[in-house]
């Protein structure tokens, strides 16, 4: 992330008086010297008559629709540019759905860089929520994806970049240099310091049934995991600028080690990779992002894979409107 011409927020509600991934977005706009637009999604089905739809009498209250948010997204804009005086902003709302394949779809329309995205507001409460609509945004997106998930400014952050050197989790051997990269890129950027960690199981899953019963060849085989990890974390690292103070080797499953040391830092933003997975796939082995995604307390930049090609069409999907019969129909 060390070259961002163009960012895209995903606002979910115009009309809000508090945009903290809006304001966090014309921050980073600000930094690199990028682009802002602020994009709404607007995917609700709009209630009609029958028979305005076959006179084709809906078609103004599309435009109504449409205009009612942009102007809410026009008064969000005023106050940034009041607060950011050089900031170059536009604003976008179109009709489209679902709402993450319509935040990709205009990310490619416009170049962007980096997508920045609020987070569910009940995603302590209801994580599924979360799978639905962030996790699904993380899975499609082509570009990296900040989700923002706390209302905190950043003023010199900490942040946390999670690797995983051993690809014991399924990861591409070149995404932990483009996690370092991008995190070494926003801690400059925003003058904040940055720790790396490696979370690593001492025993790897399913070998523990299997081993000698003595405590010796216990402790043996996890002085040898350690040293490995150690070693594998070393090399990940390579000429990275970051201290030993800051570099944390820890035992354990990346889903829980993850947000623990992000809270015992207190981070304010944590770096991590994610790749796209078939459901089925999700489903046997599970998806380590995602559920570091749902516990960790700060912000979250997502990194994806080199070469990551999205299957998002460049079609919209229009608007939907539902009729007496219940059925929703995109026009």
């Amino acid at each position: 992330m060390n070259t961002v011409r163009r960012i895209l927020v995903g606002v979910k509600d115009p009309g809000a008086q508090a945009l903290p991934a809006v304001e966090k977005a014309a921050q980073l706009a600000e930094t690199y010297g990028a682009e802002l637009t602020l994009f709404h999604a607007i995917a609700v089905p709009i209630a009609a008559e029958p028979y305005l739809c076959a006179q084709g009498g809906f078609r103004k209250q599309e435009r109504e629709i449409r205009q009612r948010h942009l102007e809410g997204l026009e008064r969000a804009a005023a106050r940034l540019r009041r607060k950011h005086r050089k900031l170059r902003l536009r604003v976008e709302a179109d009709w489209d759905f679902p709402i993450h394949k319509a935040i990709v779809r205009q990310a490619r329309k416009i170049k962007a860089d980096l997508i920045v995205a609020e987070a569910h507001a009940g995603y302590r409460l209801t994580p599924w929520l979360l799978r639905l609509t962030d996790w699904e945004l993380l899975r499609i997106s082509p570009v990296p994806v900040l989700v923002v998930k706390s209302t905190r400014p950043w003023r010199r952050p900490r942040l946390l970049a999670a690797i995983d050197p051993a690809h014991a989790f399924a990861k591409p051997a070149g995404l932990d240099a483009r996690i370092l990269a991008a995190a070494d890129g926003l801690a400059a950027a925003l003058r904040g310091k940055l720790h790396v960690m490696h979370a690593f199981l001492p025993v790897r899953p399913g070998v523990a049934p299997f081993m000698a019963a003595s405590a010796q060849v216990v402790q043996e085989v996890l002085a040898t995991t350690e040293l490995q990890a150690r070693k594998d974390f070393d090399r990940a690292l390579g000429k990275s600028r970051t201290p030993p103070s800051r570099r944390h080797l820890v035992k354990g499953a990346p889903s829980e080690a993850v947000p623990r040391m992000a809270e015992a830092l207190r981070a304010d933003i944590a770096v991590m990779g994610a790749i796209s997975r078939s459901a089925l796939k999700r489903i046997v082995i599970g998806n380590t992002a995602e559920r570091v995604l749902g516990a960790l307390p700060c912000d979250v930049l997502v990194v994806k894979p080199a070469r990551f090609i999205t299957r998002v069409s460049r079609t919209r999907g229009g608007v939907r409107y539902t009729v007496s019969s219940e059925v929703s129909m995109p026009f």
